[in-house]
């Protein structure tokens, strides 16, 4: 598995997310995504390839990458008012996202 395809796509379909979605807060998303993905392209990939080698279960990479997202304080976000519901929905969509992303590239390299 390619990281920066991984990384690409990742970066893209996020992109779109936040311009159907979240069109109000798409300059600090936008943002907050590019620095999700310098701190997390490593992990992302390791974790893809454990998941390809079935060395970690569904719900294990889903809970690796709620955690990573935590990491990130989304100060921007904070400071812009979202609401806490807001910024959980926007959480668990990027993390569907990025499971789905991840599932595509394993069907495609099989």
């Amino acid at each position: 598995m390619n990281n920066d395809n991984l990384t690409q796509e990742i970066k893209e379909k996020v992109k779109n997310l936040i311009a159907e979605s979240y069109k109000d807060l798409k300059p600090q998303l936008e943002k907050e995504l590019k620095s999700f993905l310098e701190t997390s392209a490593e992990k992302l990939e390791r974790w893809a390839i454990l998941y390809t080698h079935k060395n970690i279960s569904d719900q294990e990479l889903e809970w690796l990458l709620k955690s990573q997202l935590d990491l990130l304080s989304l100060q921007s976000l904070q400071s812009a008012g979202i609401s806490k519901i807001k910024f959980n929905t926007l959480k668990n969509n990027i993390v569907k996202l990025i499971l789905e992303i991840i599932l595509s590239l394993i069907i495609k390299r099989n």
